[in-house]
């Protein structure tokens, strides 16, 4: 496992499980320990929007750390008036960016990789202590984002259409890609980094200015992470308002899906707010890229090798705390092994190492907010009262921050209302089946459909699970968890997940619009279809 560096892991010791829990008069960021935040750029209060210059006129969010819920820092959100200029500028930036050649974009988003590569550790620590993922998650996020910077510089070289047959003599018949122009790019607060990274690499390198909205319990994030980029496109001599930042709430948010201006918009969040940016998208037939919920199953038939089973539903059900779109939060077991693969599931839950996300040897960290401590609280509790028996976990930690204990439920029907709810939490409902044709429409009843697994040796089976009468989602695979995409594959989901596709594969043509092009280089003008109009 990768260890915190040094410098970071000592600033952050006295935090630790055991220290005093009293509330501290200042940020955190003021304290002497928590110094290494400044090699980010970062202080005790930051503004919040970048459009080639810092500034920010809305109010004030303090940031606060999930681990023991004391503030890090403030950040200056922006006002509709900074919004509005910060629009403008991103639109005037796209002029001059759309037209350096792509593999020149490319080269500036390798630089940007490379930069990010250099503070790989130092932001993961910051991922850590804002947003409340482990170390070796934070840092692994940041290295999804290097991760598709190198694949945007390959992807560079190689976007275009085909030149197709025309049916007509001295015509050719080309397609050709163009950026769309500017890319609103909104982000939630569990990947921070790495959405953010997959949107703007592959839109960058297609031609586009960005305006990137993270989560405002993350704006640090979005605000170190900006001023890494920043200073590459200005390094560069290019506008730094290519990758534009406005730190906002809802009306922000609003803003972007209603403004006509913002040729592409991609959210990244919960089912219910993607449905209303969608609305608004849509009433202006603008176009949306949507990556919402997820209800995700893992299935276990009676062959299945038990030795990847339990590693595989832990690390699904319990990394990141549950809060991962890709989280297994349904766990279907032939009727034949079910009892077994609980036991074992439940002393694999017990030796869990629960502490403070910036220690190396922690597993599990907290929630990322009070509320969601709530919403945890209820999840079990419905459960309970739909017939649900809880067989680990199902409270809170008493420690301070956002702990609570990793749940596994059993017992309930396959259609509880509960179960068909997502709950961003560590709770996995474990379910009982008999046949494969159940279980797989079990799988699909749900409305989301972002990603699903099985565990099987029937080759058979596992075409079937891949075929049309199979896994309804857009991310299937086998004898591997739900969660952990890799860049390379498009990632996004069906149904109620909202249909969009990020980073990898043919992704890259979302971001860019298509025109089929005829050239008659001949002296005549025959028409299509053979027609006569004389």
């Amino acid at each position: 496992m990768l260890g915190l560096c040094r410098a970071a892991a000592a600033a952050l010791l006295p935090l630790r499980a055991g220290a005093p829990a009293a509330a501290m008069s200042t940020l955190l960021i003021s304290q002497p320990r928590y110094a290494w935040l400044r090699e980010l750029g970062l202080q005790e209060e930051n503004p919040g929007v970048y459009n080639g210059s810092w500034g920010g006129r809305g109010q004030v969010v303090t940031t606060y750390c999930p681990a023991n819920n004391e503030p890090i820092a403030s950040v200056r959100q922006a006002s509709l008036e900074d919004y509005e200029e910060t629009v403008k500028k991103a639109k005037e930036a796209w002029k001059v960016w759309a037209d350096i050649p792509a593999p020149k974009r490319g080269e500036i988003v390798r630089q940007i990789g490379d930069a990010l590569r250099q503070k790989i550790k130092v932001l993961g620590s910051l991922v850590s202590l804002e947003m409340g993922k482990i170390f070796v998650e934070g840092v692994g996020e940041v290295q999804e984002y290097v991760d598709v910077c190198d694949y945007a510089v390959g992807l560079s070289r190689m976007i275009g259409g085909p030149i197709l047959p025309s049916e007509r003599p001295g015509h050719a018949l080309i397609e050709q890609w163009n950026p769309v122009g500017l890319v609103g790019i909104i982000t939630a607060f569990n990947f921070p980094v790495a959405v953010y990274g997959w949107n703007s690499a592959i839109a960058m390198i297609c031609g586009n200015a960005c305006l990137w909205k993270g989560a405002p319990t993350t704006s640090l994030i979005s605000v170190a992470v900006t001023k890494i980029i920043a200073k590459v496109l200005e390094d560069n001599k290019v506008p730094g308002a290519i990758c534009s930042l406005v730190c906002g709430g809802a009306d922000i948010g609003t803003a972007m899906a209603k403004d006509e201006r913002m040729d592409l918009l991609s959210f990244t969040g919960s089912t219910k707010v993607g449905k209303q940016v969608a609305l608004m998208v849509q009433e202006r037939f603008g176009r949306s890229l949507l990556e919402l919920g997820g209800n995700n199953a893992i299935i276990v038939f009676e062959d299945a090798d038990l030795n990847l089973v339990i590693p595989s539903a832990l690390f699904a059900a319990v990394g990141t705390a549950g809060q991962r779109c890709t989280t297994a939060r349904r766990l279907f077991l032939h009727e034949s092994i079910h009892d077994e693969v609980v036991t074992k599931l439940a002393k694999a839950y017990a030796q869990v190492r629960i502490g403070d996300p910036w220690d190396s040897d922690t597993l599990y960290g907290p929630l990322h907010t009070k509320e969601a401590v709530k919403m945890f609280l209820d999840a079990v509790e419905q459960a309970k009262q739909q017939g649900g028996s809880v067989v680990y976990g199902g409270k809170v930690i008493n420690r301070p921050g956002n702990y609570v204990e990793p749940t596994i439920v059993t017992g309930l029907p396959h259609n509880a209302p509960i179960v068909h709810t997502e709950t961003f939490a560590p709770i996995l409902y474990v379910l009982k089946f008999k046949e494969e044709e159940e279980v797989f429409a079990w799988n699909n009843e749900v409305k989301q459909g972002l990603s699903s697994s099985i565990f099987t040796k029937d080759l058979g089976r596992i075409f079937r699970w891949l075929g049309p009468k199979g896994s309804d989602c857009g991310i299937v695979n086998v004898n591997i968890p739900t969660s952990g995409a890799e860049i390379g594959g498009a990632f996004g989901g069906e149904k109620h997940t909202g249909g969009g596709r990020e980073s990898g594969s043919d992704s890259w043509k979302l971001y860019m619009r298509r025109s089929t092009c005829t050239i008659n280089y001949s002296k005549d003008l025959p028409l299509a279809q053979g027609i006569k109009f004389q």
